[in-house]
């Protein structure tokens, strides 16, 4: 039974050793992106040429419709443009069926209120969050952005984008209470430790593609 005991504590051990590394990252990944998450747009400075709103999917409902979450990415992002923060806004969502289309689904809202079908660009290959940060860099030429996403989403966002070549910064797309945010913010501890070890150690194999450089 000794050894068995042994082993018990072993397994203990090495889950509290890993679980306090995943903290640490976590820590790091966040003062990292400190200074850099604004809750207003008044925060932002205006910039010329000005940086292009980067907007991350989420979920879409069946009828097509973007989610409560996305629905404020979506809305944070146009006002962006009517405040003259950015000109350009890179929609970058999943798009793995036919049935199922972020990036159409966020441009058809947008334009909906009112920002042109030319100032729009559309990432059909923004699968993770990965993804997202390195095409907008290697796809799409973008140097500076300001990311759109809810809080908890933030610092790995920025953390992901600015190691990926883009300079950003971000704004909070928090305007309501979410279901699963508790959820989210249990999944996006072990996420953001994933983010730092594919930046850092393994990396990510994003989709590739031809070059479509945005104007800014």
């Amino acid at each position: 039974m000794k050894w068995l005991l042994r082993i018990t504590l072993v397994f203990i051990a090495a889950g509290l050793i890993g679980l306090l590394s995943i903290y640490l990252i976590n820590n790091r990944v966040r003062s990292q992106a400190a200074g850099k998450i604004k809750d207003s747009i008044t925060e932002i400075k205006l910039e010329n040429p000005p940086r292009i709103a980067v907007v991350l999917g989420a979920k879409v409902w069946e009828n097509g419709e973007p989610s409560h979450a996305l629905y404020d990415r979506i809305v944070t992002a146009v006002e962006l443009y009517r405040a003259g923060r950015v000109r350009k806004i890179l929609m970058s969502g999943d798009n793995p069926a036919e049935n199922y289309d972020e990036p159409t689904a966020m441009k058809a809202t947008a334009v909906r209120l009112g920002v042109p079908d030319a100032d729009i660009v559309l990432d059909f290959a923004g699968r993770r969050t990965y993804d997202t940060c390195y095409r907008a860099k290697e796809i799409f030429g973008v140097q500076k952005a300001i990311i759109v996403t809810q809080e908890f989403h933030q610092a790995r966002s920025l953390y992901l984008c600015n190691n990926l070549g883009v300079d950003s910064i971000g704004i909070t797309a928090n305007r309501r209470r979410y279901e699963g945010e508790r959820y989210w913010a249990f999944r996006e501890f072990f996420s953001t430790a994933s983010a730092w070890f594919e930046v850092n150690f393994l990396p990510f194999q994003p989709v590739g593609g031809r070059k479509e450089l945005i104007a800014q």
